[in-house]
């Protein structure tokens, strides 16, 4: 099987890379999310629909793969950094 363009992100001869999941099958059918570490994993078209439980190195954030995420990592959607708010300390 030969990947498409938008699958192929590193060197032509290798293709996308990706993670078998053993349990995909039951979590498409049963709606179980999938707990992985592997955040260089290419999101391939059979895993739309699918939950995933991604560690961003802290704990494990949900992602659920729809259409437009195809070709993309999965770590793309588990953020590794908080978001900065400044609070302005309280005045007496």
């Amino acid at each position: 099987m030969r990947a498409t363009q938008v699958l192929l992100k590193r060197s032509a001869w290798k293709g996308p890379y990706f993670v078998t999941f053993p349990n995909l099958r039951e979590a498409l059918t049963n709606h179980t999310p999938i707990k992985t570490d592997a955040r260089a994993c290419t999101i391939l078209p059979n895993f739309v629909g699918v939950r995933f439980l991604v560690h961003n190195g802290k704990d494990y954030n949900p992602v659920l793969v729809t259409q437009d995420m195809v070709g993309h990592k999965l770590g793309e959607f588990s953020h590794t950094k908080k978001r900065f708010t400044y609070r302005q300390t309280k005045r007496s």
